[in-house]
């Protein structure tokens, strides 16, 4: 390896090499962005339809079919859903991850514009998005007002605050949560229509006649042009309440004298239009402002100039109004990064501990630590321009990097230190050693990197997730063996020498390592000695520790104590949104009492806000951070469980927000969809489902989407006595909704914005009985009741209908109970649903439970393949079939003890010790190459038996294999002993590393030489390459 006497040669060089990269891995990390994530383009799009007052059956037949005929034909498309409520739809396209989600969305536009000519005429135009977690809103803040004047409040977020907060940089959009536009009222009164003889379409047709404003055209003259305009918009309320009504009955009235004016059949005002959903902050009614961040951006940094941008804004407020932080989602990701950044610094002295253990010498423990900046900031050149940003997943691998970059400068430091010992000079021991070390440190490396291999094969979005952090940790390792073979060795040379293993600390620590070099060479030899029942007794072992895998809880992702949680609510089907108030208020106050709560966010309506949803709200409880209380956040939401528990006709349901960054879904651990044809059989196997999962102990807030029982008041048309009478059904459906649920009729302008005009009946008349007495007007100029021409009765119907792949589908989903597994929770769902649901109807996962199978399949297999890169890596390096054998013998020990550290601190398995095991199979490869490498030097240096040569080598290579060894398990134990922000998703993979290192360092150091021993006889069959190797140099030799 010349590449280090280059550098011992040129020292200049390896320190510029080492400025460089620190240099400009500072930049790099200064321009990264922050995000909880690592952001990744989710391939889902949004296709949203409006059809207004239409049931959610003429939603799902006239308009959601023919969506779905017309897109299915797009190329990857993998799944797609839809929900169809009263007035609107949702139709959810997913396709395959490596689909460009833009051209997916050119195609899904071309697509739905196709069938448009199959859609109502009314159908407002389709409104297609992408769909992406890192695309909510970062922060919501909470405008209020006490003075009530709600309309006020609406008009000054829209015009004068959503402008201001867009400005902000790195803000992408405003979204205003509970907005109700301001709307100019026109409010029928049934009771004048029918003593006056007015049809409610003459209303409708005297506001679209004298209500408009109309382009006149153009008049040029020699010399000028002039844009001629009809200016018949009314500009003030007195106004338009005075326009003239031309007809009675559809009949246009004859005698001026007798036309009524708007104010003598309707009362007409500035207002808001429908309010169907209510928002409230700290009990007072509020509007919420959403900031979104644009991509890439930094959103920690965004979320600092919006909160900065507030107190900017408060001090122009108006008297009596007030802007205020609802939800801040950086606030977690801020504290977390700022855990782990605590966690990379703990790293490093714990780590710098240590190599000071062991080399005795801080100027030789300098030059380990060098190479942590100059490897970990050297990686933020790599991931800067790869676009990552600074995310849980990326600052994980940094961290747990820190262990693993001083390994090869241990191996080399070491190893020149060996030579110094030797009485050989400074600079003759830096070249030797850094020479004989090199392929080992070489080999090594790349099996660190091999494993990460597979990961690029990982399907869904997990997989992209895991390929950040295999990235990340793969640039780290690269410039770390960069580092140790060419800054190590120079710096070694210039000013390290073995006299400065002098110290107290260094003599007593070198007597107990010779101590123990000679104990465990004594018991190596009893190992070689007995090796057949060695390497029986370590298989034993590994099985017993596999067995562990039954025992080890498993869950996708363990819950995180964000101080935040939401709480759904529901009242009996049918309820209004008064009676939801006044129930949800109970318990608002309930929660305003407890200590431990910091703010609440309320939102009833649902989260559409639309016809149907009364009964519904959410309520998002803040908590104070997690420091400055003793009662944790799922303890706090089992209290409130129990607590709101107890309100009658009100139930609550606790949603812990952690668990729903990944899968998609509603964001519970247990999640499902039941699909088949016929409802009411779907239905009944669902309620038998649900049932069992209530009485198994192991779930909690069991619910499903299926909103059956909405009371619905059906007007059935007579069309014989329709026909008598004159009245076509058309008429008799537009008299009924425009009258009870109210149309736009127009617009009017208002300091320069325009709003929509709402024409509907009088709330006070808006009542069941009054539908009867509604007046029709017929083809005779005549208005009849409408009790004459219908029939009307109430009946339950659908609040939603769910397909999933063109099926009608019900989602399932609860949260566990304490104690409760997610893996356990699903094996038993999935059990009664092969035993409840009948021929032609299936069970599937959905968000984290079916990302949870997905990731799990996809890492048995990383792990897998990994195996199978590491051994050709290993086996073309070494030139060997039977080494990297040897080699790998260490791997299932490091997984053996990775489970066993995860069972004995109650951890689980989940996908971030997973990400510890896929590392810790990197790791632990190292140890034995150290082994094997030495082992095979000694044997090409003379020493003739495999015997000869591992006690040799082994006791030669116990330091500097301790000694990596024990960086890389104190490099892990900040995280591991965590509590702060976000440790619920770092320790299990600091324990599984800890546990892994340990226990595969212990039995490599025995069981790895028993195995070398044993294929010591078929290892004899593969010297032929020395043959080759002598008969190559005398060909040269000859020419």
């Amino acid at each position: 390896m010349k590449i280090s006497d280059a550098s011992i040669r040129n020292p200049v060089f390896a320190w510029m090499l080492m400025i460089g990269l620190i240099l400009f891995g500072a930049i790099g990390f200064s321009r990264m962005g922050v995000s909880q994530m690592p952001d990744v383009d989710f391939p889902v799009l949004n296709v949203s339809l409006t059809l207004e007052g239409a049931a959610p059956e003429v939603m799902e037949s006239t308009v959601v079919d023919f969506v779905e005929d017309a897109v299915m034909a797009v190329e990857g498309l993998k799944s797609i859903t839809s929900k169809s409520k009263t007035g609107s739809a949702n139709v959810t396209l997913e396709f395959d991850l490596n689909k460009d989600i833009d051209v997916a969305l050119q195609e899904v536009q071309t697509k739905v514009a196709q069938a448009q000519r199959f859609l109502p005429t009314d159908l407002e135009p389709p409104v297609i998005t992408k769909s992406n977690p890192e695309d909510q809103p970062i922060i919501w803040l909470a405008l209020t007002y006490d003075k009530g004047d709600t309309a006020f409040m609406m008009k000054y977020a829209y015009e004068q605050l959503k402008d201001r907060f867009t400005t902000v940089p790195g803000v992408g959009e405003i979204f205003l949560g509970g907005y109700v536009a301001p709307a100019l009222r026109v409010w029928v009164n049934p009771d004048e229509l029918r003593h006056r003889n007015i049809a409610v379409n003459d209303i409708i047709d005297a506001i679209r006649t004298e209500h408009s404003e109309l382009p006149g055209g153009l008049i040029e003259e020699a010399s000028k042009a002039f844009n001629v305009r009809t200016l018949g918009e009314a500009k003030t309320v007195e106004e338009f309440s005075n326009i003239p009504i031309s007809k009675r009955a559809g009949q246009a009235v004859a005698d001026p004298s007798n036309m009524l004016r708007m104010k003598q059949v309707a009362k007409v005002e500035e207002g808001l239009d429908e309010i169907r959903r209510l928002s409230r902050f700290n009990g007072i009614p509020a509007l919420g402002l959403g900031v979104r961040k644009q991509r890439g951006a930094n959103a920690v940094e965004v979320a600092h100039l919006v909160k900065d941008k507030v107190k900017e804004i408060e001090k122009d407020l108006p008297d009596g109004m007030k802007l205020q932080v609802n939800f801040d989602s950086t606030r977690f990701i801020e504290y977390s990064i700022r855990e782990l950044n605590h966690h990379l610094v703990l790293a490093v002295i714990l780590t710098s501990l240590v190599c000071w253990a062991f080399l005795g010498s801080w100027t030789a423990t300098l030059n380990v630590l060098l190479s942590i900046p100059t490897s970990i900031m050297g990686a933020f050149i790599g991931m800067y321009f790869l676009g990552f940003t600074l995310n849980t997943f990326t600052l994980l691998g940094l961290t747990l990097a820190i262990g693993i970059v001083v390994d090869d400068a241990i191996m080399v430091l070491e190893n020149i230190f060996r030579y110094q010992e030797m009485k050989k000079g400074r600079i003759e021991s830096a070249i030797i050693g850094t020479r004989e070390i090199a392929f080992a440190a070489l080999a090594a490396t790349a099996a660190v990197v091999a494993i990460f291999l597979p990961v690029v094969f990982m399907k869904g979005v997990i997989g992209k997730y895991f390929l950040q952090f295999g990235i990340t940790i793969s640039f780290a390792v690269l410039l770390s063996l960069l580092e140790a073979l060419t800054i190590t060795p120079m710096r070694a040379a210039s000013f390290v020498g073995s006299h400065e293993r002098t110290s107290w600390i260094g003599r007593g620590f070198e007597a107990g390592m010779r101590w123990l070099e000679r104990a465990y060479e004594s018991t190596l030899k009893i190992s070689l000695k007995w090796r057949w029942t060695t390497v029986l007794v370590a298989v034993v072992f590994m099985i017993a520790s596999f067995y562990l895998v039954k025992f080890v809880p498993k869950e996708f992702s363990p819950a995180q104590d964000q101080s935040l949680f939401l709480v759904r609510f529901q009242t009996p089907v049918g309820s209004s949104l008064a009676f939801t108030n006044d129930k949800v208020k109970q318990a608002e106050e309930w929660l305003m009492k407890q200590d431990v709560v910091k703010q609440i966010y309320v939102a009833l309506g649902g989260f559409g806000g639309g016809a149907g949803e009364g009964n519904s709200a959410m309520m998002f409880v803040t908590m104070i951070p997690k420091a400055e209380r003793t009662v944790t956040q799922q303890q706090f939401m089992g209290i409130t469980r129990k607590a709101l528990g107890e309100i009658p006709d009100l139930t609550a349901r606790m949603q812990d927000l952690s668990q729903g960054g990944f899968g998609g879904g509603r964001g519970f651990p247990v999640e499902f969809i039941l699909t088949g044809g016929n409802w009411d059989v779907l239905w009944e196997s669902t309620q038998k489902i649900m049932a069992e999962m209530s009485k198994s102990g192991m779930m909690v807030d069991v619910d499903s989407d299926y909103l059956l029982g909405m009371p619905e008041i059906q007007v059935t048309p007579d069309r014989v006595r329709a026909a008598q009478h004159g009245v076509s059904v058309q008429s008799i459906g537009s008299t009924i909704n425009s009258l009870v649920g109210g149309v736009r009729v127009g617009q009017y302008q208002k300091d320069g914005r325009r709003y929509d005009i709402r024409l509907k009946m009088e709330e006070d008349k808006n009542k069941k009985a009054d539908i009867a007495q509604l007046l029709i007007g017929n083809s005779r100029s005549n208005l009849i009741p409408l009790s004459q021409v219908v029939k009307i009765d109430t009946k339950k119907s659908l609040q939603q209908i769910s397909r999933v792949n063109r099926q009608r589908a019900i989602t399932v989903y609860a949260n566990l109970a304490p104690g409760a597994t997610q893996q356990a929770a699903l094996d038993f769902v999935q059990a009664k649903a092969r035993e409840v649901l009948p021929d032609g109807y299936n069970y599937g996962s959905q968000g984290s439970s079916q990302t949870m199978k997905e990731s799990f399949e996809s890492l048995l297999m990383a792990l897998i393949l990994g195996f199978a890169v590491a051994y050709m890596v290993l086996a073309a390096q070494f030139n060997s079939f039977l080494d990297p054998v040897t080699i790998l013998m260490a791997l299932p020990f490091a997984i053996g003890g990775a489970l066993f550290a995860l069972l004995m601190t109650f951890q689980s398995l989940n996908i971030y010790s997973m990400i510890g095991i896929l590392l810790l199979m990197g790791i632990a490869k190292k140890n034995s190459i150290m082994l094997i490498e030495f082992t095979n030097q000694k044997r090409h240096q003379g020493f003739g038996t495999a015997f000869e040569a591992l006690m040799e080598a082994c006791p030669i290579r116990l330091r500097p294999i301790l000694m990596t060894s024990l960086a890389t398990v104190t490099a892990a134990i900040p995280s591991a002993i965590a509590t702060g922000e976000g440790s619920e998703t770092f320790k299990p993979m600091a324990i599984t590393i800890i546990g892994g290192v340990a226990l595969s360092t212990l039995l490599t150091l025995y069981v790895v030489p028993a195995v070398y021993l044993l294929f010591d006889r078929l290892r004899k069959s593969e010297d032929s390459h020395r043959a080759i190797e002598a008969a190559f140099k005398a060909v040269d030799g000859g020419h």
